[in-house]
């Protein structure tokens, strides 16, 4: 009982405040950047260019992208105690950035800020926590509008840092295809890549791989090509590169 009611308050910021008050060691949720630098450097390809990372905590992900190179990596983490003490951690690296702000409300961001924006655990904790589907359902439409949002008025503006239509938003879940994608449906309009990573990634690297890292695991309507390419219930990480497309809200708006 008292798991589930630690689980249920995932989404609150009383229970992250004591829980980093409590854990002050750094601590890497899913995988390490080392593990997945191949897939972000694949899909963030642009090092200069603003990078969000969503429910931070005290991971050392985001320095590990500065120290490969990426200029630009805020963080944001609905904990005031974490964002505290990364923001005295890291005080001489201006290449990090740590706000604290719930994912759930970003309009402190200005429209279109960033190229892309990772999600290394957040999204599941919603899920496990209460009011799980309203609470999901506005994260994601924050994460799409607030920087995905094209600005024609300063298109031409170079000092104006503008994610034109096409910016990732890049998911690492537990979650199987046949729970996260139906929220990627109903909630926004994205185009969506499937990849896999081994779970054992997180201990040691294995010598050999299940599963090529790059390679997109091929999504049909019955999401069978997934289970047929893995197998059931594999000891997998999915990890979800959710495309933003324009093109595909004006023609639902038109129907």
């Amino acid at each position: 009982m008292a798991a589930e009611t630690s689980t249920q308050s995932y989404s609150e910021q009383w229970y992250w405040d004591d829980r980093y008050t409590n854990e002050s060691e750094p601590f890497d949720w899913y995988q390490k950047y080392s593990s997945l630098a191949p897939l972000i450097n694949l899909y963030v390809p642009r090092r200069n260019h603003p990078v969000l990372v969503i429910g931070c905590g005290n991971s050392v992900f985001s320095e590990d992208m500065v120290d490969d190179g990426y200029e630009d990596v805020v963080n944001i983490d609905i904990s005031s105690v974490v964002i505290d003490a990364m923001n005295n951690k890291y005080s001489n690296r201006p290449q990090l950035k740590y706000l604290k702000m719930d994912v759930r409300d970003m309009k402190a961001f200005e429209a279109a800020s960033f190229d892309a924006v990772i999600d290394k655990g957040t999204l599941d904790s919603i899920l496990c926590g209460s009011n799980s589907r309203q609470y999901s359902t506005q994260m994601l439409e924050e994460v799409w509008r607030y920087y995905y949002i094209h600005d024609l008025w300063h298109e031409f503006d170079e000092n104006y840092r503008v994610l034109k239509d096409k910016g990732v938003y890049i998911l690492i879940t537990y979650g199987a295809p046949n729970y996260r994608l139906r929220l990627f449906k109903d909630s926004c309009s994205w185009t969506t890549k499937l990849h896999v990573i081994d779970k054992s990634l997180t201990e040691q690297q294995l010598e050999t791989p299940k599963w090529e890292l790059t390679k997109p695991i091929a999504l049909d309507d019955e999401e069978n090509s997934v289970e047929s390419a893995i197998g059931k219930s594999p000891d997998v990480h999915y990890i979800y590169v959710c495309t933003k497309d324009e093109s595909l809200k004006v023609k639902a708006d038109a129907v």
